[in-house]
């Protein structure tokens, strides 16, 4: 099955509550032996490719039974495969970390954890992680706040990673996916894919035709004095923005954002990359300073929205039907033999490998 590289956004209406225990236990145990069956044949790196399709993704959560377009399929599935593979990370090369709410700001102690024991290094993986979730949340500002982030990642540093957000306005969730082996650039088009229903308009500077906008927004953050900044912003305040932004000066308090913006100056980044990475650098100082780009220097990032739909099927509600509990135990089941006897037909091949070569040492 061929994977695209690129990723995507899903948007998913807000559904709350969780799956209820009988439910989630068999996920858990579906979940575990369909990720042993495509390691078991191509690997754990082919599992981050097809975690990170937002299609494959929604299917797989169809699969185990949820909700064909629920915003929970995310983190239950998210969930199910962190327990499913409890005890097995090693053996099997692929390392779970974050999830929802306090879980995911413990992402890198995680992935600290796991390296201390793999002798990984954790440092790519840890910027991986926290400029996913900058970029989500400050670089592409389309309404939705963060609340999930699961990591993925393996022993020789593949990553991807799962991350949702939510507007509570709308009532729709965002799905965000990344694939490290396509994202050569962390703040252009970085995404494999961006899932949602309902789209709309978006500060989206990792945009490739926000690149000039990228540029201007770092020269201005560290060529313009701090004073300069702060005046411009008071001064567009007065003024009225077309109605197609989705940024808003309103919200925006020059006199909060002085610290901030003097600091940065100080720090003087290289580039819009290391800006977007550098500590109390959020969604409102990065779009104060694309304000100040478009409005003063006319540069323009894009208003793109960066998400797409997603269709899928399957339903704990009863859409298309309900589940059926006995069907659901015979096919984990029905797999599990599977993976055994390939399991056993692999040990097999590998002592008959070893017979050969004893033999012919000795000859």
């Amino acid at each position: 099955m061929a994977i695209p590289t690129r990723t995507g956004i899903a948007n998913l209406p807000l559904h709350y509550g969780k799956a209820p225990p009988w439910l989630f236990s068999r996920m858990v145990k579906l979940a575990r032996e369909i990720t042993l069956a495509i390691i078991t044949d191509f690997g754990p790196e082919e599992m981050l490719r097809r975690l990170s399709h937002p299609y494959w993704f929604q299917a797989f959560g169809c699969i185990l039974g949820f909700d064909w377009h629920s915003s929970g399929v995310t983190t239950t599935l998210c969930g199910a495969l962190k327990e499913a593979l409890k005890g097995m990370e090693r053996d099997l090369d692929l390392f779970v970390a974050g999830g929802k709410g306090k879980t995911s700001r413990q992402t890198p102690a995680e992935i600290e954890g796991w390296a201390d024991l793999t002798s990984m290094n954790p440092v790519p993986l840890v910027y991986a992680s926290r400029m996913s979730a900058k970029v989500d949340s400050s670089a592409v500002q389309d309404g939705y706040q963060l609340y999930h982030h699961t990591f993925l990642f393996t022993g020789k540093g593949s990553w991807a990673v799962i991350q949702q957000g939510m507007n509570e306005i709308n009532r729709y969730a965002r799905r965000y996916h990344w694939l490290g082996e396509a994202v050569t650039d962390f703040v252009n088009e970085p995404h494999s894919a961006v899932l949602s229903e309902a789209r709309g308009q978006a500060l989206n500077l990792v945009a490739s035709e926000s690149d000039p906008a990228r540029t201007t927004i770092t020269d201005i953050a560290t060529g313009e004095k701090p004073e300069n900044i702060l005046a411009e912003l008071k001064r567009l305040k007065t003024l009225t923005l077309p109605p197609r932004h989705q940024i808003v000066v309103n919200d925006l308090h020059p006199d909060s954002l002085s610290k901030i913006i003097l600091s940065t100056y100080e720090r003087q980044p290289q580039d819009f990359e290391q800006l977007l990475g550098l500590s109390g650098v959020g969604a409102k100082t990065i779009r104060a300073l694309s304000l100040i780009s478009e409005l003063v220097y006319g540069v323009a990032p894009s208003y793109r929205d960066p998400a797409r739909y997603s269709f899928a099927h399957g339903g704990k509600d009863g859409i298309p039907y309900p589940v059926d509990q006995k069907t659901y135990d015979q096919s984990i089941e029905l797999l599990s033999r599977a993976i055994n006897k390939t399991r056993l037909g692999l040990s097999e091949k590998r002592d008959a490998l070893n017979r050969l070569n004893r033999v012919r040492i000795k000859d």
